[in-house]
C-alpha cells in the first residue's frame, strides 16, 4: 500500500460526523438510552452483555468508541475508558502516565489505556510492531521511537473515526513508516509471520471472541516474536447490573474475564513463557457505580472478594 493511501487531512478528519451525547452529568450516559438508540428492543436492554451476539457487542463498542474519539483526554481519564460517565472523585481511574516515554505524543493520548505495554515490550531497532486497537496512535508513536526509521509500526482499529485521527497525527509528524489500518482483531489485516512484537492497551477485554484474538496474534507473529499486552481482568464476579450495562462493557469492565481464564487462553493458543509483567487493582469510584448500583449494593461489592485489575502480560511464539 502506498503512503498516499493513508494520508488524511485535518478537514477530512473533522468531517466525520459522529453525534455524541456523552456527558458527565447524573442524568446522561444512560445504558438504556444507548441500546435503544442503536435500534434494539426494550427487551434487549435487560440482556447481559454476555448474552448478546458477537456482532451486537462489536457494533455497540464501535459506536461508543467513535464517540470517544471526539472526547477530551480529561473526560476519558476520569471515566472507565471514556465510557460510563465521569468521576468527580478520581481524576485518573485506569490510565498510566506516558509522559516520560520517548516518542510520546499528547495529541494521540486519549487517556483510554490501563497500562504501558510499549514500556515492557522489549522493542528493538528495526522491529516490525503491531498495535491492536491503536486508537489515535499513542502506543504506535512510542513504538516508532523504539524501532526507529528502519522499523515499521502498524496500528489496527475497527473505528474509522479513530483511524482517521491516528493518520492525521502521523501526518503531522511526517512519519512514513507508521501505517494505520481498519480491521478487526479476530481477523487481522496482517500477513502470517510478519510481525516481531505485538502490543495492545486495554482492548482485548472488548473483543467477544478472545481465543480467536489470541490465535490471530499467534498467526501474525514471526517465530521467536512476542507480545506485551495490558488489559483488564477480574477476580470474582461483578454485580449483575454492572454485567448488563452497555456503558460498562465499552468502559472495559463488564467485558473482562477472570484472570486465570485469560492466562489459560494465552497458553492454550500456544504461547510460551507467559508471565505478568505488572499488575494493579482498578477502583471504580462510587459516583460512577451509583449509576448502576444502589448504596447497599455498592457497599456489598466493596466488601466482596471481587476485584478488577489491570495486568500487563507477556508471551513468546517459539
Amino acid at each position: 500500500m502506498s503512503e498516499n493511501q493513508f494520508r488524511v487531512t485535518e478537514e477530512e478528519s473533522n468531517s466525520i460526523e459522529i453525534k455524541s451525547d456523552n456527558c458527565c452529568g447524573p442524568d446522561c450516559c444512560s445504558d438504556e438510552k444507548e441500546i435503544i438508540a442503536a435500534g434494539e428492543t426494550e427487551k434487549s436492554v435487560k440482556l447481559s452483555n454476555k448474552e448478546k451476539s458477537s456482532e451486537e457487542i462489536k457494533e455497540m463498542v464501535k459506536r461508543k468508541y467513535s464517540e470517544i474519539a471526539l472526547q477530551s483526554r480529561e473526560v476519558n481519564a476520569s471515566s472507565c475508558c471514556g465510557a460510563g460517565g465521569c468521576s468527580d472523585e478520581v481524576y485518573n481511574i485506569m490510565t498510566d502516565d506516558y509522559d516520560e516515554l520517548k516518542g510520546y505524543n499528547p495529541d494521540a493520548d486519549l487517556g483510554l489505556g490501563c497500562g504501558l505495554p510499549t514500556k515492557f515490550a522489549g522493542i528493538k531497532e528495526g522491529d516490525t510492531v503491531l498495535d491492536l486497537g491503536s486508537g489515535a496512535g499513542n502506543d504506535c508513536f512510542v513504538a516508532r521511537a523504539e524501532t526507529g526509521a528502519a522499523g515499521k509500526v502498524i496500528g489496527v482499529d475497527f473505528s474509522e473515526a479513530m483511524v482517521a485521527k491516528a493518520r492525521l497525527n502521523a501526518d503531522k509528524q511526517n512519519f512514513n513508516n507508521i501505517e494505520f489500518r481498519i480491521g478487526e482483531i479476530e481477523d487481522l489485516p496482517v500477513n502470517d509471520g510478519s510481525v516481531d512484537v505485538v502490543v495492545s492497551n486495554c482492548v482485548l477485554n472488548l473483543v467477544p471472541e478472545k481465543l480467536n484474538a489470541f490465535s490471530e496474534i499467534y498467526r501474525v507473529l514471526k517465530p521467536g516474536g512476542h507480545f506485551s499486552i495490558s488489559d483488564i481482568v477480574l477476580s470474582g464476579e461483578l454485580p449483575e447490573k454492572i454485567q448488563k450495562a452497555a456503558e460498562m462493557y465499552a468502559g472495559c469492565v463488564s467485558g473482562a474475564i477472570q484472570k486465570d481464564e485469560y492466562l489459560s487462553l494465552i497458553s492454550k493458543t500456544g504461547f510460551d513463557d507467559v508471565k505478568i509483567q505488572k499488575e494493579k487493582e482498578i477502583i471504580i469510584p462510587d459516583d460512577i457505580l451509583i449509576r448502576y448500583l444502589n448504596e447497599d449494593e455498592i457497599r456489598d461489592f466493596r466488601k466482596s472478594d471481587s476485584r478488577i485489575s489491570s495486568i500487563t502480560v507477556f508471551g513468546i511464539k517459539n
